[in-house]
């Protein structure tokens, strides 16, 4: 059996479209686990640029059948208007992308809520993306969202979205300004349209293990956006890590064959929410223009910072990564010389742990290495790791020994094939 997973290892943005794109051109099957649309991939593929927010990447891959597993919370508009961009650019998907008819329904009152719920905040504001994907997940557990199998049960799915639109007025009144009404009306034409997408895909991923097909599960977000695990409240909605994985799909435990860490060699975040080695300095400044550090999904700024390698070992731990994919190592190459964050103080102790307390973490004080850069030695588009400056292979061996984890590719460009493997 093999399933290679590839997760996010810091706060989500760290590249991991590439290698997934990668790895999909290996894989018979692709699967979101988690997420919905407030994800967000951009592949290049043969000159083409494609971006993917609820979509498996692997559909890049005329060979792949990709699906979106039942982790995850989906806004049909949205599914519709991906497909057709896809399809625009020329990238045939018809029969090889399915929905789980298990994955929760983001309606357009979620979305509606989500903006209301960020204002109620004022200032603790949490950075959401506003796609909705906070108020469904309430809602499933909650037990009062609506299914994609529901959809299909007219009687059912009119009755669950009143009742739904019923709950959010008594909450918001007059600032709901919502139409239950026109939104079931757009349903009835979504229902045929949707009939050939989703599925119960419980048995294809059984059927899938029993024949031994290479599959991939692509990981949306990433760890330290992880509900449990992540720097709450400022996360999203799921379980972003290999937990999400093993509950958002159907492929267990002993089917895994890696699972691939995604690092950006530095570190960048969107939103709201305490960044130890943010960098509020031409450093910081130099680190997102050259990266283009503009999200996919939100087009905003992305905050940039040194690489932490407290927050990669923190992830390690609860994801058990086999292997890394260091990404960006080429936006490094205009540096005299690079900050690594090894350790974290609070109060004059030094901190054995990454704290959950925000309180902690927000006043932590940072300790850092200072290696060489390799300033006039340009990365980009080398293919081999040897082919690398030795202060590059330096920073690589760096993180894989204080990691603990073997580095074993490395992005060095926007490309494709910008991609060393070790």
């Amino acid at each position: 059996m093999s399933v290679t997973v590839v997760l996010g290892a810091q706060w989500g943005d760290e590249g991991k479209g590439k290698l997934a794109d990668i790895l999909a051109h290996e894989s018979q099957l692709c699967c979101r686990a988690q997420g919905g649309n407030n994800a967000g991939h951009t592949i290049v593929a043969n000159g083409v640029t494609y971006d993917f927010h609820i979509l498996p990447s692997g559909l890049v891959n005329p060979g792949c059948v990709n699906v979106i597993g039942s982790g995850c919370v989906v806004h049909v508009p949205s599914f519709f208007k991906e497909l057709e961009a896809l399809d625009q650019k020329g990238l045939n998907t018809e029969g090889r992308i399915f929905i789980s008819d298990r994955a929760q329904v983001v309606f357009d009152v979620h979305q509606m809520v989500d903006g209301l719920e960020e204002v109620e905040l004022g200032g603790g504001l949490i950075g959401t993306t506003k796609k909705g994907i906070g108020p469904t997940y309430s809602t499933k557990m909650t037990r009062s969202g609506l299914r994609m199998c529901d959809i299909f049960n007219e009687e059912k799915f009119e009755n669950g979205m009143r009742r739904l639109a019923d709950g959010y007025k008594k909450r918001f009144g007059d600032l709901l300004k919502y139409d239950v009404e026109e939104e079931i009306a757009r349903y009835k034409d979504y229902r045929t349209k949707l009939a050939p997408f989703v599925i119960d895909a419980v048995p294809l991923l059984a059927s899938a293990k029993e024949k031994q097909t290479s599959i991939l599960v692509e990981g949306a977000n990433a760890l330290m956006l992880d509900i449990d695990h992540g720097t709450y409240p400022f996360v999203t909605s799921s379980n972003t890590g290999l937990g999400g994985v093993l509950t958002g799909t159907t492929l267990g435990w002993r089917s895994l064959k890696e699972v691939i860490g995604v690092v950006k060699a530095y570190t960048t975040r969107v939103g709201s929410g305490p960044f130890p080695t943010e960098q509020l300095n031409a450093d910081g400044e130099k680190l997102q223009s050259v990266g283009h550090e503009v999200g996919v999904t939100t087009g905003r700024k992305r905050r940039c910072g040194w690489l932490d390698l407290v927050v990669v070992k923190h992830s390690h731990a609860c994801n058990d990564y086999t292997s890394l994919n260091i990404t960006k190592l080429d936006v490094l190459d205009d540096f005299e010389e690079i900050k690594v964050a090894t350790s974290y103080s609070y109060n004059g102790e030094v901190l054995e742990y990454f704290p959950a307390d925000l309180e902690i973490l927000g006043n932590v004080e940072v300790k850092y290495e200072t290696l060489p850069g390799w300033k006039g030695k340009s990365t980009t588009g080398v293919t081999s790791f040897y082919g690398l400056p030795a202060n590059a292979r330096a920073y690589i061996e760096f993180i894989e020994k204080f990691v603990g984890v073997k580095v074993k590719w490395i992005g060095v460009g926007p490309a494709r094939d910008h991609m060393i493997s070790r």
